[in-house]
């Protein structure tokens, strides 16, 4: 070989060596190493500025989102309203901590110790995510509650970092117990249910702190898969799976000390109730609900506040008696109209409230046949008259003022008034002259008597003679409202609007002595940040017991032996009065035991109620009066809600008669006339039936003695007795109409 060659193989040899040494030089341990430990840094680093970037956010607009519960007074659910979230926060005290316990068990055991994270999972879980594999679990309660509360559902990497970090800071910031709490009451468990409360009444019927261990297992088992582990839909490979994976939760509270082996083989798997759509607004409910918001908005709590969600609210209604109304409506009207084929049955509405007389709670209200259907409710709505049940109260004025009739005579049940039908009142400014029932005319009657037979002319005299301002006193002070209500003596056929409301707080108040009775519905708005209590109602005694009782007396009369004999039963001590207002556009009947006061009326109602229309034909049973279809309801309702009867009786005292006319003498009457009591009975109805045939003429120029039986019984029908009239309808009661000169 020449030198020439020999430098080439030298060159060629060098280039080699230097090729292979720089690769190997590349790929050292200390090269790779520090590699390594760059890339750790930075990672460090990127997760640093992540740490310091990404700030704890306000709560997603889901997460703090309530619904509204309004219960019965028995503390069953009867609605829930909201913005489309089946959710009430409970605080994690309310929860029975054996049931926090299960939560744990089945989701992180380490919950107590950890960081609020958990690497593996997360870097699982991320890996998943960019290889398009989807979500997945193996987070911690921490980041779960992170997840729900603070972000959203999305399977995004930039979602699963976020939530790590915040986990993070959310660890360090908040105790275990409030994440927890946070946890259990923002999750979804399915049956529309977010949050424990929910889900507790969802599975179970039963609020979160009535929650035993093996229901709080399941709950927590079911949050893993709502859909597939609801045992009321699930598969048989759902069934037990979710078994296995309460059996699992249990399990876990053995190992972490929260169970004894002996308390976890006591234990049965809780086989849920089936689901139940969410109580809702239809049917009585809404009416309900919207009595309790008015009377929320007196009490401070705005509709602002409760859009806010989360409160509890808990009515003074009544559940079963609330259904024994609604049953009652149903048999003694609903059943018998016919809405779709009947002109004036579609025109039909019923309303009613139920009042406890000496607390004034409200137990029980019908507000029409459907608050979906018909949004105006029938209790509350004033724009009708509430008619002849007014009378009474112009008695009970008459009573407290102690006043006389036009000949001096002391007003009381036994006082006799002149009957004869379209009689002019004496003393009046402002002339009236009502016509009694079908033109009836009775002649010297007693007080109690035309009580009985609701007679026009006598309570037109009576008004006069207390004077029709004092008794607008009387009426106002009793919670008669003042609406449309002239100080002229029309009204004492009660041409004022009122509601079934508005009068049983009125009747209730007779039943308690005079006492004032202000009927209420809310017993308790409870909300996790606030408590708001009902008001206690003035209990003042806004007229005289003797006046109270006096009248109550009368009205007992009207059941025993008047227009109120639908009422009549043996069953309870009712005392009554029936109202028909011009025109038959309502009917009423109103009337109270010594547990109980109940008014309910018919309403007449056309053009989407804007008009109010004649009631005669309801059911083709001609005039639909105050005795008929509202008396029927109430005799019905009331023997249901006071449980098959009861042997309580009006306790009265200082009953007053009034100036008792002298017994008349054998030259003036027949020598087999009774002769007068000092005390009406009950019983104490005009001795003449009144006659189908109109008639001018007083049918008897002789008062016939008040405390007489009647000779005669009115007809009965099973179906629709024709029982004596209530005595108003009739043209001349409002104030500007025939019989009335306008003032």
């Amino acid at each position: 070989m020449g030198r020439a060659d020999a430098r080439r193989a030298q060159a060629q040899e060098s280039r080699g060596g230097k090729k292979s040494g720089g690769i190997r030089g590349l790929f050292t341990w200390k090269k790779l190493l520090g590699a390594f430990f760059g890339i750790v840094l930075l990672g460090m680093g990127a997760f640093g500025a992540l740490y310091v970037y990404v700030d704890v956010p306000a709560a997603n607009a889901m997460a703090e989102r309530q619904s509204n519960v309004y219960k019965y007074s028995d503390g069953s659910v009867l609605a829930r309203t909201g913005k489309g979230v089946n959710r009430q926060i409970v605080d994690l005290d309310e929860v029975p901590e054996k049931v926090q316990h299960a939560f744990v068990a089945a989701e992180n055991k380490s919950f107590y110790k950890d960081q609020g994270v958990d690497l593996k999972g997360t870097t699982r879980a991320l890996l998943n995510t960019v290889s398009g594999k989807g979500k997945q679990g193996g987070s911690t309660i921490t980041q779960q509650y992170v997840k729900n509360y603070y972000l959203t559902q999305d399977p995004t990497v930039s979602r699963k970092l976020k939530e790590l970090v915040i986990s993070l800071k959310i660890d360090q910031q908040k105790s275990k117990d409030e994440i927890l709490a946070g946890y259990i009451n923002t999750a979804y468990y399915g049956r529309g249910a977010s949050g424990i409360q929910a889900a507790a009444q969802a599975y179970y019927g039963v609020d979160a702190k009535d929650l035993d261990v093996s229901q709080g297992a399941y709950l927590a088992s079911v949050l893993q898969a709502p859909s597939q582990y609801d045992w009321n839909s699930a598969t048989d490979t759902g069934k037990k799976l979710v078994k296995e994976r309460w059996a699992y939760t249990l399990r876990n509270m053995v190992e972490m000390k929260w169970l004894t082996e002996s308390e976890k083989a006591g234990l049965e798997f809780p086989v849920p109730q089936k689901p139940k759509p969410a109580q809702g607004m239809e049917g009585q409910a809404g009416y309900l609900v919207e009595a309790a918001n008015k009377e929320l908005e007196k009490q401070g709590v705005t509709a602002e506040d409760r859009e806010a969600g989360g409160w509890t609210f808990t009515l003074t209604v009544d559940k079963k008696r609330q259904k024994e109304l609604e049953k009652a409506v149903d048999d003694q009207l609903e059943s018998k109209l016919d809405r779709e084929g009947n002109k004036v049955d579609a025109t039909v509405q019923a309303g009613a409230t139920s009042v406890d007389p000496k607390t004034g709670k409200v137990v029980a209200l019908y507000g029409g046949e459907d608050y979906i259907k018909h949004y105006i409710s029938n209790a509350t709505r004033q724009d009708y008259q509430p008619a002849s049940t007014f009378k009474p109260l112009v008695l009970a004025s008459a009573l407290e003022n102690e006043s006389k009739t036009q000949d001096g005579s002391l007003i009381g049940l036994n006082t006799v008034y002149d009957g004869t039908s379209k009689r002019p009142v004496v003393g009046s400014d402002t002339p009236f002259a009502p016509q009694n029932q079908d033109d009836q005319s009775y002649g010297p009657i007693s007080v109690q008597k035309a009580l009985n037979s609701s007679v026009n002319s006598v309570f037109a005299q009576m008004i006069v003679d207390v004077s029709p301002a004092a008794v607008k006193e009387t009426a106002l002070a009793l919670g008669v409202p003042d609406k449309n209500f002239p100080e002229r003596p029309a009204v004492t056929l009660g041409t004022m609007n009122a509601s079934t409301w508005d009068m049983a707080g009125v009747y209730a108040t007779l039943d308690n002595h005079g006492r004032k009775v202000t009927p209420h519905i809310l017993q308790s708005a409870e909300h996790r940040d606030r408590t708001v209590n009902a008001e206690k109602p003035k209990r003042e005694q806004v007229i005289s017991r003797a006046s109270a009782d006096t009248v109550t007396k009368g009205l007992t009369g009207v059941v025993d032996a008047g227009s109120g004999g639908a009422a009549n039963s043996p069953a309870y001590d009712a005392a009554a009065k029936t109202g028909t207002s011009e025109n038959n556009k309502s009917a009423w009947f109103a009337g109270y035991t010594p547990e109980l006061t109940t008014v309910v009326a018919l309403f007449g109602e056309g053009d989407g109620g804007r008009k109010q229309v004649s009631l005669t034909g309801t059911a083709n049973s001609g005039r639909a009066s105050g005795s008929g279809f509202p008396a029927r309801i109430w005799a019905d309702y009331t023997l249901g809600a006071l449980g098959g009867g009861s042997g309580k009786t009006f306790d009265l005292q200082d009953v007053e008669v009034g100036e008792v006319p002298a017994p008349p003498t054998p030259s003036d009457t027949p020598s087999e006339e009774p002769t007068p009591t000092e005390d009406p009975t009950p019983s104490d109805t005009p001795s003449e039936t009144p006659s189908e045939t109109p008639t001018d003429t007083p049918t008897s120029p002789t008062p016939p003695p008040p405390s007489s039986t009647p000779t005669t019984t009115p007809p009965t029908s099973p179906e629709f007795p024709p029982l004596p009239g209530d005595g108003d309808g009739q043209p001349g009661e409002r104030p500007g109409s025939n019989g009335v000169a306008p003032q």
